[in-house]
């Protein structure tokens, strides 16, 4: 995500992050074709070419609007068809490892999508696919149909999950282990929160917050909330000499339902930080600890889910 114009314009320095982490043993890598408007997967496909490609297990996403015309975004079986072959054409590769569909979308049948990215694995163009922010309720909803009609379903799910964004413990990972299903949780630093430039008297800023600086108001209650939260976890961290950094990260690998989380580095320097994270095994005090600051279960803020039904979005749904 971090890697085109929302976030590291040099193509040769993205390129040079994204071998180091494959030199280093990092073996998945993860985009999505909203990510700058595919100039992230035109990077991927760079950093991949030259016989690379074969090292890693290579994710993109669909979903988002990728142009003006109201077709062009969704999940239904004629943009998937589309834009699967324009995600191909940017990552220059002749199959994708892991299709995910990045959002769920209300206005199109859970059949619809289902069975044409069954198609598109049938026919060798992905190998798997998995969904993006998922509420358990619709995964519960296509598993059901996907037995039922003969499809084949989501192999994993990319959720929201930090210390501070914990909702998906209540009901969403116990849903991906009953099913069998990978978790790789994006944003285990909760979009900059953790990434140690927040807190009591520091800047409370990130490139993110440039973004959508709604979810950065410190005026907020919920955000007051989190900038509290992350004062204590700080401390926390500091009390077992690791940064914020590779415990937010260790954090989200300690739930044994989580696969591996989806780190997001935009400098050589904020990989660097996260390289070591994997050796990092928080023991039960630091994690009933983290448990004391944040409630398991809870988000500091409803706008970290990620997703809002349109029951919730919608007030017209709700009312006669």
């Amino acid at each position: 995500m971090m890697f085109g114009a929302w976030g590291n314009q040099d193509h040769d320095d993205s390129v040079r992050i994204i071998h180091r982490a494959l030199d280093a043993g990092i073996n998945f890598v993860d985009t999505a074709d909203v990510y700058s408007g595919g100039e992230s997967e035109q990077i991927v496909g760079k950093a991949l070419a030259g016989g690379r490609r074969d090292d890693v297990v290579l994710a993109t996403k669909v979903h988002g609007g990728m142009g003006k015309d109201p077709n062009e975004q969704g999940n239904s079986r004629r943009w998937v068809t589309t834009e699967v072959e324009d995600s191909l054409r940017r990552l220059q590769t002749d199959h994708i490892d892991l299709y995910q569909i990045h959002r769920p979308s209300p206005e199109t049948d859970i059949d619809d999508t289902l069975g044409v990215l069954s198609d598109l694995q049938h026919a060798g163009k992905i190998r798997y696919f998995g969904c993006s922010t998922f509420p358990a309720y619709e995964l519960v909803q296509a598993r059901w149909t996907a037995e039922r009609r003969g499809r084949e379903f989501f192999r994993t799910e990319q959720p929201p999950y930090s210390m501070l964004v914990r909702g998906i413990e209540k009901d969403l990972l116990p849903v991906c282990q009953q099913y069998g299903m990978g978790v790789i949780p994006w944003s285990p630093l909760a979009g900059g929160w953790l990434s140690g430039k927040f807190g009591t008297g520091k800047e409370n800023a990130s490139r993110r917050s440039d973004r959508l600086p709604s979810r950065y108001d410190m005026s907020d209650p919920a955000n007051q909330r989190k900038l509290a939260a992350v004062d204590a976890l700080t401390e926390l961290a500091e009390s077992i000499d690791l940064s914020l950094v590779e415990m937010a990260v260790a954090f989200t690998l300690a739930h044994p339902a989580v696969t591996s989380p989806i780190i997001g580095p935009r400098t050589m320097e904020q990989l660097e930080s996260q390289l070591q994270v994997p050796d990092i095994t928080l023991d039960t005090a630091t994690l009933d600890r983290i448990d004391e600051i944040v409630p398991p279960g809870t988000n500091m803020s409803d706008a970290d889910a990620g997703y809002a039904p349109p029951a919730m979005s919608d007030a017209a749904l709700r009312r006669r």
